[in-house]
């Protein structure tokens, strides 16, 4: 750690915006790069920083008590990322539940019950959210909108889009492990299927 971090640190702990603003620039473009290399998305790849950045902030009376302010930041990177990740693929199994089976489908008639099953129970959950989280969980996951899209249509900022649709799959998560005591041959199945 260079000399002038741990004071810099030290500041930005007390609120020192102009401290925190030296570290933000040092480190910004290299945990951009890191990021970036996992998701392979450069809109994802920013949101992610920005967020990082935004909760060491938002916790910044933490710093003082950092010895690397590297390790410090890549590891709340990395935290961020697996959360992102299993959003996704939440999302993506929630989208993939909603889809009807066809009749041509290769599932086995004990298969389809079981995921019209959980096809119910996922419709349920969806139903308990508020209006507009509802509705935005909704386009994403039928209508297969983007973030972006989704803002753009409903008139809102895209962090509002991000976390609304994050409680709400939350919420589903939840909510199916409460009543759906999912088993682990439908695990198998449903991520045998992406």
């Amino acid at each position: 750690m260079r000399p002038d971090e741990r004071d810099l640190l030290r500041s930005a702990s007390t609120g020192d915006r102009d401290a925190f603003a030296i570290l933000y620039k040092a480190h910004l473009s290299n945990l951009y790069r890191y990021i970036y290399l996992i998701c392979k998305s450069k809109e994802i790849s920013d949101d992610i920083a920005q967020n990082v950045f935004v909760k060491i902030w938002e916790n910044r009376e933490a710093l003082v008590h950092v010895i690397s302010f590297k390790s410090y930041l890549y590891r709340l990177a990395k935290n961020a990322l697996f959360d992102y990740l299993r959003r996704s693929r939440l999302e993506v199994k929630v989208a993939e539940i909603l889809r009807p089976v066809s009749e041509e489908s290769p599932i086995t008639a004990d298969s389809k019950a079981i995921y019209n099953e959980y096809s119910k129970i996922i419709k349920d959950a969806i139903e308990l959210l508020p209006p507009k989280r509802k509705e935005i969980v909704e386009l994403r996951t039928q209508q297969d909108l983007s973030l972006d899209e989704i803002a753009l249509k409903l008139g809102i900022s895209k962090p509002v889009v991000k976390k609304q649709l994050y409680s709400g799959l939350d919420f589903i998560r939840k909510y199916i492990q409460k009543y759906g005591e999912l088993s682990t041959a439908f695990l198998i199945y449903i991520y045998n299927q992406s």
